[in-house]
Formats: structure tokens, sequence, C-alpha cells
């Protein structure tokens, strides 16, 4: 062999041992076959014409979402500070006597609204729980509520359930509000027109068809926030039918709150919605002597079955409807009361899960709408507008006085204004259409003004009484209620008026004409009411015989302490009882003082 040929050869077989050596390299590094296939958490990579595997890096996890949602309910349009206790929030106790704060206002919600989304500015979401609107203050009420919808629009909440006062004047009127428009008898009465609720409403369980399947407003609406999917149901409750006027809800159907919500949850959850909240215009009460805003003490009312009914996916409900406040967790679901009037607003913070949408952390609180912060310019705006235009309105001479009608009670409680009131309301829901009441009630805490035979701050000449003044004695706007109760529970509701709110303190409940009681204060508890003076138009009451009686929304719900109100029947809603005081001066006038004989204090 040559010398040459040695070389060759010897050259060869380097090369082959360095091509071994190569191969017994990394995988990392190792050309790909030819193939081109690469191992499980590898890629193929070409690297200057030759084929190589390497390592996959691992997707970071996303972050989870926080998102914070901001609820109200049962506002009622009191766009200025609400009044008396209705204005109020307690916070605690020294002793049995609560201590309480001055709270509401939409000058003051904005503000304090705009302050909560600074803490979650991009994933916030502002909704309602419904009866924003009806029953409410004079100065929206006057204009259909157009003023607290545009203030609404102003602080930019988004979505809300229809509460039962949303149907007050009526379907046609409810989508008025909704998609905007000018009043059909009374047109835009500010000379500008009205763009209609830019927040969307929400209507499961209302339908237009036996098959439920036509709802008023959509039953639900998914928002995406933060990248995560979040379904909103929003419902009122299902006794709608039964609290407001039959011509409001005509040709609807109401269907159970618990079982429509189920549906609608399955649907959300077959779209891959995870989160789930409810908007629900029904609610409960506390019932302990320490409650708070914050509390959840002892919570009773028809909240508590609809919650113990629902799907398990469903993360908060937001409740309504009893204008109470409470914060609580029942079944690893946030159930939560805002109050009512704008005086609470309840802040949830939801933590979602990016890659499952599902909630891993939640946590609720009420925050008070004190009134210690700046107002919002915009709601000041649009409040003091409104004011110059209802003036001439508000100073609208509705009727007349014989002398000043006052508050001021006898020895057994009675007061003449209490008499004209209890009068007005029975004169309204006497005729069967409106309830067939026989006998009124009306609670002297809702009384909150007297009529004053010279007062002319409107420029009345004396012994006129205007529209104001008689809103001032009843600014609450409550609705009135007739249902069927027996003579023993109308014993029991007479003995509650003693000893309320605390030991030795009484709220002598007014009466109508021709129902006469008297009573001992001194007397052992429960027995304080003589059974055979409670009389009507002279006749004894039976204790097993029924009766229709009027009261007020506020007292039919238990207000005051008056439980035995709860459990009267077939309630019938009617009209606001401003409204039934003011038809009532337009009719009758001149009106006199009551006489305050109907209520006998024997000891």
């Amino acid at each position: 062999m040559s010398k040459l040929t040695m070389l060759l050869a010897a050259l060869t077989l380097a090369a082959v041992v360095a091509g071994g050596a190569l191969a017994a390299g990394t995988a990392a590094d190792r050309p790909a076959t030819s193939a081109h296939k690469c191992a499980k958490g590898k890629k193929h990579k070409i690297v200057r014409g030759k084929h190589f595997c390497v390592r996959v890096a691992k997707p970071k996890p996303k972050p989870p979402v926080n998102v914070q949602l901001l609820a109200i309910n049962d506002f009622h349009g009191n766009l200025e500070p609400p009044t008396g206790s209705s204005g109020r929030v307690t916070t605690g106790y020294n002793g049995t006597t609560p201590i309480t704060v001055d709270a509401g206002g939409a000058e003051y919600l904005a503000t304090h609204v705009k302050a909560l989304r600074t803490q979650n500015p991009r994933n916030t979401i502002f909704v309602a729980g419904g009866d924003l609107i009806g029953a409410s203050p004079l100065l929206s009420g006057l204009f259909h509520d157009e003023p607290t919808i545009e203030a609404l629009n102003g602080m930019g909440l988004q979505l809300s359930t229809v509460g039962n006062h949303e149907f007050d004047e009526g379907v046609p009127e409810l989508l008025r509000i909704q998609f905007g428009g000018c009043h059909p008898a009374d047109g835009c009465q500010d000379e500008d027109p009205f763009v209609g609720a830019l927040f969307h409403y929400l209507a499961a369980g209302v339908y237009v068809d036996e098959q439920l399947n036509r709802s008023v407003f959509p039953p639900y609406e998914v928002r995406t926030v933060g990248g995560v999917k979040i379904g909103f149901i929003g419902i009122p409750t299902d006794t709608t039918p039964t609290i407001v006027t039959p011509a409001g809800v005509a040709g609807l159907r109401f269907v159970d709150e618990a079982d429509t919500i189920n549906r609608y949850a399955a649907i959300l959850k077959r779209q891959g919605v995870q989160t789930i909240v409810v908007l629900l215009h029904e609610g409960g009460f506390q019932n302990s002597p320490t409650q708070t805003y914050n509390s959840c003490e002892q919570l009773s009312g028809d909240i508590v079955p609809i919650v113990e009914k629902l799907d398990a996916e469903i993360d908060v409900v937001f409740s309504a409807h009893t204008h109470q406040a409470y914060n609580c967790r029942i079944r690893n679901m946030l159930v939560t009361s805002a109050a009512s009037f704008g005086r609470l607003v309840t802040q949830a913070k939801l933590t979602i899960s990016a890659k499952t949408g599902d909630v891993t952390a939640k946590s609720a609180t009420n925050v008070i709408v004190t009134r210690d912060v700046a107002k919002d310019t915009a709601e000041t705006t649009l409040v003091a507008h409104y004011n110059q235009i209802a003036g001439p309105i508000a100073n609208r001479v509705v009727g007349a006085v014989t002398a000043d009608i006052t508050r001021a009670a006898n020895n057994a409680g009675e007061s003449a204004l209490g008499d004209v009131i209890a009068d007005a309301q029975l004169e309204a829901t006497a005729p069967t259409d409106f309830g067939g009441a026989v006998i009124a009630f009306m609670n002297p805490g809702g009384i909150r003004a007297e009529l004053t035979y010279d007062n002319n701050t409107g420029g009345e000449t004396p012994g006129q009484i205007t529209y104001n003044e008689l809103f001032t004695v009843q600014p609450f706007n409550n609705v009135m209620t007739v249902a069927t109760c027996t003579g023993t529970q109308i014993k029991q509701i007479l003995e509650q008026q003693f000893d309320n709110p605390s030991a030795g303190q009484d709220r002598v409940l007014q009466v109508s004409r021709g129902f006469t009681y008297s009573y001992n204060r001194s007397a052992a508890a429960g027995s304080r009411v003589d059974a055979s003076t409670i009389r009507l138009g002279g006749a004894p009451i039976v204790p097993t015989q029924s009766y229709r009686v009027a009261m007020n929304n506020f007292l039919f719900g238990g207000g005051d302490n008056f439980t035995a109100f709860r459990s009267c029947t077939n309630p019938l809603g009617g009209e606001i009882d401003l409204d039934v005081l003011v038809r009532y001066f337009q009719q009758k006038s001149p009106i006199a003082p009551g006489a305050r004989d109907r209520i006998t204090r024997t000891g």
C-alpha cells in the first residue's frame, strides 16, 4: 500500500470516529432523523441546514383576574338626601340605643362610586337590584323618574334587574325608560330629549307568553372583564303581581325565582361562563337587636329558601326589596343587600382564575354613602336643574285647611293629622278594585310635618295647602297595601304598639274613622288592649272573622316592629300614599283637624 493510500485511509477512519463522537452527543445537539421526529417536550429546529430537536419552554401561567362589583338597590328616585330614619344607617349601639350616621343623596353616591372605582379602574362593574324608580320623591316622580335615570347614567351604572316598582306605570312606560323618548302625556317636561337608560335592564322570570320563552327584557347578560366572562342574571320577585296595581302587570307572567335562576345558570355554563352573579329583587331581614349594616344575624325572609335552592355554581346574589342591609354567606354564596335610597353601596371583590374562569376567592362589604365627602358636580347640576323646574309644581295649591292640623298626640297617642291621613287612606282603598279596605292604619313616624293655616312659603293665601306641603308631611312615597287580617291579628297589631321601640316607649298607630278601641297602658304586656272594645262601625271585631286592612308597604313589611302585619294575607299593592293624600285634599277641602276621639286610654 502506498503512503498516499495509507494517508487517505487514516483520514477516512478519523472522519468516521469523529462522526461517531457527534452521534454520541446530547439529544439537544443531535441532528434530527431523516423523518425529523422529536421526543415529547421538544420541537424540531433547522440551523444552517441541519435538523435539531430542542427543548420547548413551558408557558407561564396567566395570573388570576381581580374583579370589583359595586351594587345598589331600591334607590326609589332619592336624588336628594333622604330624611328621617330613611336617611340614616345604624353602625352600632350605645346600650340599646342605635348609633347612626346620615347617608344617601345622589351627589354623595356618585362621589363614593367614583372613589370605589379607583380601587380597580379597569375591572369594575356597577350593577343594581331593581326598584331604582317608582315610589320616588317629588323631584324625580314629578318627571316620571327621568331625573333618576339621568343621574344613574352619570354614575356609570351598567346593569340592573327590574324590581316590582319598575312596573308601576306599566310595560310601555318601562320600555320608554329603557329606550328613551318623551312621555306620551306629559312630553319632555324640561324641554330636553330623554335618551333613556344607558344601563341595561334584565328581566328573567317575566314573560309575555305562556311558553315562557319571551321575556320583557333579556334574562341575562355576559360581560368580559380582564379576559374572564361573568354572567349576570336579573330577576324580580315573583310576588310582583300582588304588590303592583293590576294594570301595571297586565298580560305578564311572573314565575318562581329559584327555578328561573337555575334555568339560566345552566345556559350560561353551557356557554362556558363559570362566574355567575344574580341580581335578585327579593330579600330578607336580620332578626337581632345588635344587627348592623354589615352583619348577618338570624337572616329570615323569602331570600333564604330561594338561595337554598340555587345552583351551587352561583357565586354572588345581590338581593333587594326589603330595604334592609345585610352581608351574608350562604352555601358559599355571597348574599348581600345595600338597604335603600342610596345609603349604601355593596362592594364585592372576586378573584377569578384566568385558566378556568372559576371564582377562587370572594368577599363583600357594605360601604356607607356618607355625606362628609365632596358633592359630585354633575349630579349637583342635575338636581338644581330639576328643582328649578319643579318649583311651580311644588307650589301648586291642592286644597285647604280650616285650622292648623298638627302631629301633636293626645293622652292616648292620637293626633289630628293622623286621623286625616288614615281617613284619606281608607277613602282610597275602600273601593273593591283598590282592595276593599274597611280599616286603615298609619304609622306615626311616617308623618313628618304639620299643616299650618298661615303658612305661605309658596305664595299661597292663609288656609291654602300646596303640593309641596303635603309632600313634606309624607315624603317617603310608601305604597298603599291592602291585606286580609283576622280579628285576632288586629288585636296582635294593636298590642305591638307598646314598649316599641323599647321599654316604656310607644308607637300608637293612627286609625281611620269608624274604628275604635281602648287600652290600659298599666296592664300586662299582651293584655293592654281590651278586646271587647275593638269595634268597627260600632260592632265588635270578631277574632275569627277576616277584615281587609289598609296600611303602607312599610308597615306591611313589619316596619317599626309591627311584625304582626306580616302574617296578614292576600296583599294588594296600590297607589303612592302621597298621591292618596293629595287627591283627598283636592276632593274634600277644606279639611278640618281630626277629632282625636277614636282611641281611648283608660290607665
